[in-house]
């Protein structure tokens, strides 16, 4: 089975701060690093370092991010497809990182928004059923659709994460095999927390719901019932990226065995995203191939 993630792709600058700053206040900072970044690329590139081969869909500028993103991309073992959009720059998140490990993110979208929903439905073209279509909430509500749609039409898994938020995502979810959200975007969604927002999702059509929790680790909600899996032991250093690693190593768990989503996919995926919030930055502190390896062979 292969995984297709068609989402947003990012060059991310991530700057260290004593605090967050107030309204109207000039603060000092320093740049900590420059690298990939974007939910999709996040991802994707989880995915294929757990094994799963993976093709990473994404609108990209005429510019020079869109050189550096695919000289940045040749690292990693996946098959990128960028399409260039005419009309909007590379995309960009600006990530603000405390000494507590906590982040805040400013990211653009123009070129994730711009994505062409045929072009984005090409890169289904050699899509089989069982294979895995992996979006988040950057595209917009056409292309979301569209695709969402394409692949139930194949017969393939379609998982979702929808993050950033965007106040269309309700008419989508009766096509959403697999969702994965955290504790705010599920009570923004819902109007629930934990299992009651699992349960409020599945009643919209969602098949089985991940809602991660934080420290308190995540829960499973399926037609079976909810089931409650702790956070893996963690320092935490920055939490940027957590949330990706988590997604992507919980349904690469899932894929490789031949399974849905279970405990043990989460226990995975808890593990991994203990390893990356132990560490700064977003992809560099991603547990390498080895590392994910033993992760899912634990």
């Amino acid at each position: 089975m292969r995984a297709f993630v068609i989402g947003n792709i990012a060059l991310d600058e991530t700057y260290s701060i004593a605090a967050l700053p107030a309204a109207g206040a000039s603060i000092f900072g320093e740049q900590a690093s420059r690298s990939l970044g974007g939910k999709g690329c996040n991802q994707a590139i989880v995915l294929s370092r757990c094994g799963v081969e993976t093709t990473l869909v994404a609108a990209v500028g005429r510019d020079d991010r869109a050189i550096a993103i695919g000289k940045a991309l040749t690292r990693e073992r996946l098959t990128p497809k960028l399409i260039p959009v005419a009309s909007a720059t590379s995309d960009i998140s600006i990530i603000l990182t405390t000494p507590d490990g906590e982040n805040s993110i400013i990211t653009t979208r123009s070129a994730a928004a711009a994505l062409d929903k045929d072009a984005a439905m090409e890169a289904l073209g050699d899509a089989v059923s069982g294979d895995l279509v992996v979006l988040q909430g950057n595209l917009s509500e056409e292309t979301t659709l569209a695709i969402l749609s394409a692949a139930r039409s194949k017969g393939l898994t379609t998982a979702f994460n929808p993050s950033p938020l965007q106040s269309w995502f309700a008419s989508v979810l009766a096509f959403i095999d697999i969702a994965v959200l955290n504790r705010i975007e599920a009570e923004a969604l819902t109007g629930e927390s934990g299992a009651g927002a699992g349960a409020f999702l599945l009643r919209a059509g969602v098949g089985r719901v991940i809602v991660t929790l934080g420290g308190q680790g995540c829960v499973l909600v399926s037609a079976d019932g909810a089931i409650e899996v702790p956070a893996a032991p963690a320092t935490i250093v920055d939490t940027t990226g957590a949330g990706d690693c988590f997604t992507g190593v919980a349904l690469a768990s899932a894929m490789l065995r031949g399974v849905t989503v279970d405990a043990r996919a989460l226990e995975d995926a808890s593990r991994a995203a203990a390893v990356t919030v132990g560490r700064r930055g977003t992809q560099d502190a991603f547990p390498c191939r080895d590392e994910l390896v033993t992760i899912l062979r634990a």
